[in-house]
């Protein structure tokens, strides 16, 4: 993501200034917060600069902090025709937008027998190991207590074999943000098998499997499209390249579920400004939202 740049000596953020040293030698560091305090081994002008911004009065009262750097611009459009969105932490804050606002606004029929849920995970960038990465049992333990909780509700005998059942008829959509043909770099995609942008989601295919997506699951989110009016693309990985992989394998693997994996297209990844089209976030909710409508019928029509 770096290039050849060591992440370690030659990406350390500059912050400010301070050539205190220039002045005395002999002066004694400043520390705030009291001796053996967090703040007292942190810099005394990040830890003001902290407690300003937070009214915090007593340094000593921290007693630890996670710190980030993320560009602080707001998003804008732009283009001849206000065409692109150009924004900062776009990488997957996009798909789980739409995601999520697809949820809101689904469909819900008394008539309805499955359960819609969209799941937002932390630390897929780093492996997603920790207890909010996907990697972990969250989501299936999540699961197992909706099937028990409306097992009891309904005097249906829980255990191994509903639960089973369950996960069987589960359709998993797989969702991370995906590159869009990008003129600059031709030689990364597959020529007819690369996504464009403000056009529709993208079905990713990865022949060494770092992605769900199967001739079978492209079938039923094709005919998911068809019912919602949405346009599918393909993202074709070649094969002397390899994608970074999404959440897709670890959990439908941990939980045997059916899968696929889609995302809406986007340049510029894993910079500190990205850009997607104007029109893609709205796309991804139309998409998004017609799974969640459509699935129960598709899944109907396929049993057929």
């Amino acid at each position: 993501m770096t290039g050849h740049g060591n992440r370690e000596t030659e990406m350390v953020p500059i912050i400010g200034l301070d050539n205190s040293d220039l002045h005395s030698a002999t002066t004694t560091p400043e520390t705030l917060g009291g001796e053996g305090s967090f703040t007292s081994t942190q810099p005394p002008r990040l830890v003001k600069l902290i407690t300003k911004q937070l009214s915090i009065s007593d340094p000593s009262t921290i007693l630890n902090w996670e710190l980030e750097l993320f560009d602080t611009q707001p998003a804008t459009v732009g283009g001849m025709d206000k065409e692109f969105i150009f924004a900062g932490r776009i990488d997957d804050k996009l798909c789980s937008w739409a995601a999520f606002m697809a949820l809101l606004h689904a469909k819900s029929d008394p008539s309805d027998a499955g359960i819609k849920l969209v799941a937002l995970f932390d630390d897929e960038e780093i492996g997603s190991l920790l207890r909010q990465g996907a990697r972990g049992n969250f989501l299936p333990i999540t699961i197992e207590r909706a099937v028990e909780a409306l097992a009891a509700a309904t005097d249906t005998p829980f255990g191994p074999g509903l639960l089973g059942q369950t996960y069987a008829s589960t359709f998993l959509v797989s969702s991370d943000v995906t590159h869009a043909a990008h003129p600059n770099f031709p030689q990364t995609n597959l020529a007819g098998h690369s996504p464009r942008l403000n056009v529709g989601v993208a079905l990713c295919v990865d022949a060494s499997a770092h992605m769900t997506t199967d001739s079978v699951s492209m079938a039923i989110l094709d005919r998911v499209a068809d019912l919602a009016g949405c346009v599918n693309q393909r993202h074709m990985i070649r094969n002397d390249s390899r994608s970074g992989g999404t959440v897709g394998p670890m959990l439908s693997a941990a939980m045997g579920v059916k899968a696929a994996d889609v995302g809406i297209p986007q340049l510029s990844m894993h910079s500190i400004r990205a850009t997607t089209g104007s029109l893609d976030p709205g796309l991804g909710i139309k998409f998004y939202k017609g799974f969640l409508d459509h699935w129960e019928a598709v899944d109907k029509e396929w049993r057929a």
